[in-house]
């Protein structure tokens, strides 16, 4: 800051947006939607079939497909939500994590659905009931079609990671990458397709070798699996949505590029992902030689990942900065 600056130019300088969406956050958004629009295309047309042909197999996969369609259309309205209040001033640090949250939830309804199946499938194998195969293999071929489409476009989990630079030492595959909105909806997909995929093997071997028990203990093992891939995005997000450190490597660079010169030490430290690939980053820090806030910000450059800091400065004692070293 020079004497001659205004109040008005000294704002203008230092202000900064609050926009952590993610990298990807539009493309991944038009693949959700079109994922949406596929699911309530073959829903209709699952219904409609059954109603004609009679198929009771058919009509029930077309509403299975319409709770379907309706998780996902979380994702999908979680996407237009945060892109629309992107710049809202209310949301103090952004709408990055809107995405977090619909994962969360996603997950939530993931887990609901893995007990139901299983809870139905540990029945079926007590009280077996008939199965209409050449019905039920057709509904199962034609929903992993779609789901295989829909995996597709949604694209695998290495593309779900923004594209921009690490953190210095920060693990690729870190979970702070992830954008667990559409990881959520992709496990929706996987887990439709893991079910069809247990249901055809189970409905040919219950067909051709008269094993009927196959079609309810592969419900119960998708259950299992389903469940499992649940409780990790459960973790992962609710991590994210309690602010959980998401990257210990991070945390440890700002520390080294900070402390390096040997006259500085951090008190204390807060980081905390605000998007997809997006940590903010709270600072306290004690100087025998202060230098200005800009100083340190400046030697975080590199840590493309950190994207908001705020750092507080404090003057200190040889003495004082010996013992909070060694601490």
């Amino acid at each position: 800051m020079t004497g001659t600056e205004s109040r008005s130019e000294i704002l203008e300088r230092l202000e900064h947006g609050h926009v952590f969406l993610g990298a990807a956050h539009a493309r991944n958004e038009r693949r959700v939607r079109a994922v949406v629009a596929l699911t309530l295309v073959m829903m209709v047309g699952e219904i409609v079939a059954g109603s004609v042909f009679g198929s009771m197999a058919l009509l029930a996969d077309g509403w299975h497909m319409a709770t379907h369609a309706g998780a996902l259309s979380i994702s999908a309205l979680a996407y237009a939500f945060a892109r629309r209040r992107a710049h809202d001033p209310r949301y103090v640090f952004g709408t990055g994590k809107v995405g977090d949250l619909a994962g969360f939830t996603s997950a939530v309804i993931l887990a609901g659905i893995a007990v139901l199946i299983g809870v139905e499938s540990f029945q079926r194998l007590l009280h077996p009931t008939a199965i209409r195969f050449d019905d039920a293999i057709l509904v199962a071929v034609l929903g992993l079609a779609v789901n295989c489409a829909s995996a597709y476009l949604l694209g695998s989990e290495h593309d779900h990671e923004p594209h921009g630079g690490h953190a210095a030492g920060a693990h690729e595959h870190d979970s702070s990458h992830h954008d667990h909105n559409l990881r959520s909806a992709y496990y929706h997909v996987l887990a439709d397709a893991l079910t069809s995929i247990f249901a055809i093997a189970a409905l040919c071997a219950g067909k051709y070798l008269d094993w009927t028990w196959m079609d309810a203990l592969s419900g119960v093992l998708g259950a299992l699996v389903i469940l499992r891939w649940s409780i990790g995005l459960l973790k992962d997000s609710g991590a994210v949505l309690l602010d959980f450190e998401p990257d210990a490597s991070l945390a440890r660079s700002i520390r080294t590029l900070l402390e390096r010169d040997g006259r500085s030490v951090i008190a204390d430290l807060h980081v905390w992902r605000v998007g997809p690939g997006s940590c903010a980053a709270i600072v306290s820090l004690a100087s025998t030689e202060p230098q200005s806030p800009q100083h340190y910000r400046e030697r975080l450059e590199g840590l493309e990942q950190l994207v908001h800091v705020t750092i507080e400065v404090h003057a200190a004692e040889e003495s004082d900065r010996l013992e909070a070293a060694s601490a």
